[in-house]
């Protein structure tokens, strides 16, 4: 389908000028000036205490975050040690406003923190300051408190278990198939990719059935809830249901986790984010080049452009929106999830979008009316992600694609986290696979 460019751009240019006119309406006349730390670009400073004395020179604590993948052991979010015996990190990075949630760890999510009574906390978020204290570019000191640490369990009590993997715990059938390579950092990575099959696929009279796929990014929430995540996608749940209803046809879903410490740069294709400038490009041709060849080997899945689909969330659903133009020879259909705005106010994605010259046969997209967050404060950045996402589906109408092929979910509630898209799933595979 051919790109009404003009068009396109005029209707960016239009929405983008409200967008900027909402930002600049911001009132400065109430004092204090209550804002999320995540808006200074000094950044902040967290100083935490360890009650439970756990922390040490060699089990020092470690800060895990949405801003570093969740790496439980990043070095770079490595917190140090005081004289006063408190430990503190200095988050200097110009996060833009994109909030931030988080947990302290010992270097492993079987030594993440624990509450008092020794039970996992809920993440992290960070208070409000008061930004009218600090317009000299001081950064604010942020004092947490952490109750105690969970006690690992011993790599032979582990695999005594469950073996070096642990048991998936997920409905239908999950396979893990091993790949190797990746990019942004993570070339000489290897990891398993995650395969939902749907139910009947192992049925005798199915042996030389072949079942349409649809690829997602950040696989490794798809089925199941790993530590210090909020939640999954369901996506074994949901999609066994609508096929064992007739709802929509069987479909293999391929899970491609992301490399932790990496993910940033592996899954960002265009414009730079929190100061990376990603390498998406390259792990696209990567998923084209090792993945979906080494699941078609494996695998009773069709080939053809039409039984393909591709999808993901936040940088997952820009890696999403990419692939499926850029190689729109290979993907009939994509799911965009909380499609981020980058640190340009999405104006990178806009200037790649305008090129493009043909578009999937069907695109869903979904957002939250809450993507930064519940606050008072967060009202005008959560409008501007509203009118992002309309901005994207207008232009899709101005590039010819009909109502049968766009598909557009906010819900006013709904905020940037795994519970969202899982809700938001069920239509986006009615969408993409209803009978």
């Amino acid at each position: 389908m051919v790109l009404n460019q003009r068009a396109f751009n005029i209707v960016f240019l239009f929405l983008s000028v409200i967008a900027l006119g909402m930002m600049s309406s911001v009132s400065l006349a109430n004092e204090p000036e209550m804002v999320r730390p995540e808006t200074l670009p000094q950044g902040f400073v967290l100083v935490v205490t360890d009650q439970s004395g756990k922390a040490n020179k060699d089990n020092p604590m470690y800060f895990a975050s949405s801003i570093n993948g969740w790496n439980p052991a990043d070095e770079e979010s490595l917190l140090s040690g005081r004289s006063d015996l408190r430990w503190q990190i200095v988050i200097d990075k110009n996060l833009q406003g994109v909030g931030v949630q988080f947990k302290f760890t010992l270097g492993g999510w079987d030594r993440e923190e624990l509450d008092s009574d020794g039970n996992p906390i809920a993440n992290r978020s960070l208070p409000l300051i008061d930004a009218s204290k600090y317009k000299g570019g001081e950064r604010p000191i942020i004092e947490l408190t952490v109750a105690d640490f969970r006690e690992p369990v011993s790599l032979a009590e582990q695999v005594r278990k469950s073996g070096f993997y642990h048991e998936l715990v997920v409905t239908g059938d999950v396979a893990r198939l091993p790949v190797q390579g990746g990019a942004g950092g993570a070339e000489s990575f290897t990891r398993d990719l995650l395969i939902w099959t749907p139910p009947g696929y192992n049925d005798l009279e199915n042996r030389d059935r072949e079942y349409p796929v649809l690829y997602m990014f950040d696989g490794q929430n798809l089925f199941e809830q790993l530590p210090g995540i909020p939640g999954e996608w369901n996506a074994d749940e949901t999609a066994t249901s609508l096929v064992e209803s007739g709802r929509i046809e069987p479909v293999v879903i391929v899970g491609i986790p992301h490399s932790g410490e990496h993910r940033i740069s592996e899954f960002l294709p265009f414009g730079s984010y929190k100061g990376v400038v990603g390498d998406g490009q390259e792990t696209m041709a990567w998923v084209l080049r090792e993945v979906m060849p080494r699941v078609e080997r494996a695998f009773r899945v069709k080939t053809d452009r039409e039984s393909t689909s591709i999808g993901g969330a936040s940088l997952g659903g820009a890696m999403a929106l990419y692939g499926s133009t850029a190689y729109q020879d290979r993907f009939a259909n994509v799911i965009v999830e909380s499609l981020p705005m980058m640190g340009d106010n999405g104006e990178s994605t806009m200037k790649y979008l305008s090129h493009v010259k043909s578009w999937p046969s069907k695109v869903f997209i979904g957002m939250g009316g809450q993507e930064v967050g519940n606050a008072p404060e967060d009202e005008q950045r959560n409008k501007q992600y509203e009118l992002w996402a309309q901005t994207l589906d207008m232009g899709l109408a101005a590039s010819g694609l009909s109502e049968d092929q766009r598909m557009l979910v906010i819900e006013p509630d709904a905020n940037h986290n795994e519970t969202a898209w899982s809700n938001r799933f069920e239509r986006a595979l009615m969408f993409l696979y209803g009978k």
